[in-house]
């Protein structure tokens, strides 16, 4: 089993080696190695990312990847854009969890206004917009088998005003109905207000790549923020996993960015690899740190990275040992 490590840019070098430390922890086999792309290698080499830096994701059997900061310089290409493009992870999965609600995000991960075609004119700058037949149906299956074992599909759109929407939406209601999937379509910003009042109401949630990018920043708010999000990127052959913030370059080496979004993607790596049971202990470990009082500063304690890395170590290994 071997996992590519980037740490990516800013607190990610802070915050995926307490992912790793949690991943060896419960896999010990696992074969670790390092990846460097991001901003700080495009500062030093002028390359954010290199086509070998590609192949070596390739030849990973699941990515741990930190954030990575895109600058506004129109010279400088997102490696994120980049990586999902070249492995293909069209399926973005973003879990929104709390007392009485489990909601999942599926968000498609190639296209939309993410496809990056872009350009800039005289006296206009352009980013065109692109859903296929291809990318819908595929995302729309994807979410149904997710939802086949939960109750009801929402698809997120903005039908009644954008013209590509009402393909991606037609697409999914018709894959719904083909797997017998409960579902209903709303618009992405009803739903987007909708879900921070009743977030009860919803199960899973798939929408077009702009749109769930939103939404699972908005939904964040239901759990205390970004620094307790995990994400996941899917394709066919490659998985990649990362936390849902970015790479926070007001707390970068101060030590006291909140590790549990990266942790809890790690989490989600356990369960694609087959090992839901070591998932589900990561989990109870996070909560049970948690309820012992140790928190990072923006849950309103003064633990720090580390300290906060250490105490869930703690609990993983008692978990581990029952």
């Amino acid at each position: 089993m071997k996992v590519a490590v980037v740490e990516g840019d800013g607190i990610g070098r802070e915050v995926i080696p307490v992912a790793r430390d949690v991943l060896e922890c419960v896999r010990p086999d696992i074969e670790f190695f390092e990846v460097t792309v991001g901003y700080g290698k495009w500062e030093q080499t002028g390359t954010a990312c290199e086509e070998s830096d590609i192949n070596d994701l390739k030849s990973a059997d699941a990515i741990l990847l930190g954030a990575i900061t895109t600058p506004p310089d129109p010279d400088y290409r997102s490696v994120m854009l980049q990586i999902r493009k070249k492995l293909d992870l069209y399926a973005n999965l973003r879990p929104v969890k709390g007392e009485d609600f489990d909601i999942l995000i599926v968000r498609e991960n190639t296209e939309g206004l993410y496809s990056g075609i872009e350009w800039t004119e005289a006296d206009r700058a352009c980013t065109l917009r692109v859903i296929t037949r291809r990318g819908s149906r595929r995302i729309a299956r994807f979410a149904c088998e997710r939802a086949r074992t939960r109750s009801h599909l929402t698809v997120g759109n903005k039908a009644n005003v954008i013209k590509s929407d009402v393909l991606f939406r037609d697409i999914c209601l018709e894959e719904a109905a083909r797997a017998g999937v409960p579902c209903t379509a709303q618009y992405i910003d009803s739903l987007a207000l909708d879900i921070l009042q009743f977030p009860s109401r919803y199960d899973c949630i798939v929408t077009t790549n702009i749109f769930g990018d939103i939404l699972s920043d908005v939904a964040a708010f239901l759990v205390g923020g970004l620094g307790l999000l995990p994400s996941a990127n899917i394709g066919r052959r490659h998985a990649l996993f990362e936390p849902v913030h970015g790479s926070a370059p007001d707390i970068a080496g101060r030590n006291i960015a909140n590790p549990i979004a990266a942790v809890r993607s790690a989490g989600l790596l356990l369960d694609h690899i087959g090992e839901p049971e070591a998932a589900a202990h990561v989990e109870e470990a996070v909560r049970n740190t948690l309820a012992a009082g140790i928190k990072t500063p923006d849950l309103g304690g003064s633990a720090t990275t580390s300290a906060f890395g250490k105490a869930l170590l703690r609990e993983l290994r008692i978990l581990r040992r029952r």
